[in-house]
């Protein structure tokens, strides 16, 4: 057990130390990619039943005040009412395969007196902005909606300024134009009557895992890799100190007759197995001789010549 002494040294115990936080570490993160794995597939497992299950009445799924449920997003809703284009909000910094672009927010005034929030769409801007004047006006009248119920967004993003936000929140953009708004919003499936231009519709979320399983894999691994690197040093520092495998000489021949005694001959010590630290150092030594090595063979051919 001698051998294993350098394992209390207080580099090898610094060593360890975070050898174990960084397998930790690598635990944790795979852990995490799990877990956003599992809430992939809930989502997804939300936006396909809701999807499936057809268009509700606005009233039995959003009220005055109340924030949507995680499980009521995506669920279809419809509503008839007439769109008050005087209070379109305007979200910014929306871009598209790299192109820049606004969403377009309208009010909607329902026959049973509710005011919806409905995404209208999305509309190309090229890096210049847009106003109310500047997006397509929605068709007049009385319009029969149907669209994804959406949660409100948090955080300084639903700041609303001159009717324009970066992130839609009911409550922010109800203050804004002094109305009693339903909870969450809504991103516009279909309405009817069409508009004259109409704007280009939401994009569906994708409904795959995505690459969490694989990623939480791979912290995983350089967990059990650092482990194992470890315990492989310790394993040839530990081999440093010992003869190598095996012998190198062959059995010796018998003589065939007496010899005359001669004084014993010390055997040769066999090479030391360096460790790794050695085999850095004597790296690095070598480096050193190959660099010396030119002006040495310039000095011998100048005394030939």
């Amino acid at each position: 057990m001698h051998k294993l002494r350098f394992l209390v040294s207080r580099r090898w115990i610094v060593f360890a130390v975070v050898v174990v936080f960084l397998a930790w570490v690598a635990w944790r993160l795979g852990e995490w990619q799990f877990h956003r794995l599992d809430d992939r597939k809930e989502r997804n497992a939300i936006i396909e039943r809701n999807e499936k299950a057809g268009a509700d009445p606005v009233a039995e799924v959003m009220a005055p005040g109340e924030p949507v449920d995680a499980s009521e997003e995506w669920r279809i809703v419809e509503a008839v009412g007439t769109y008050s284009v005087e209070d379109t909000v305007i979200v910014r910094y929306r871009t598209r395969d790299g192109e820049a672009g606004v969403d377009v927010v309208v009010p909607l005034e329902t026959t049973d007196g509710e005011t919806l929030l409905v995404d209208r769409g999305w509309y190309a801007t090229d890096n210049r902005g847009a106003t109310q004047e500047d997006v397509p006006e929605p068709p007049p009248g009385e319009v029969t909606v149907t669209g994804w119920v959406r949660q409100d967004a948090e955080g300084s993003s639903t700041e609303v300024s001159d009717l324009s936000t970066r992130a839609v929140n009911s409550e922010r953009i109800g203050e804004a134009l002094g109305r009693e708004v339903l909870g969450g919003w809504v991103d516009l499936r279909s309405e009817s009557p069409e508009p004259a231009t109409p704007l280009l519709p939401v994009e569906m979320p994708d409904l795959d895992n995505g690459p969490h399983f694989f990623y939480g894999l791979q912290w995983w691994f350089f967990g059990v890799l650092a482990i194992f690197g470890f315990l492989y040093l310790i394993y040839d520092e530990w081999r440093g100190g010992r003869e190598p495998w095996g012998s190198q000489e062959g059995p010796r021949p018998e003589p065939t007759s007496p010899a005359p005694k001669r004084a014993p001959v010390p055997a040769a010590p066999r090479a030391r197995r360096k460790t790794w630290r050695e085999r850095l150092d004597s790296g690095a030594e070598d480096e050193s001789e190959s660099a010396e090595e030119p002006s040495v063979d310039r000095e011998h051919h100048a005394r030939q010549e």
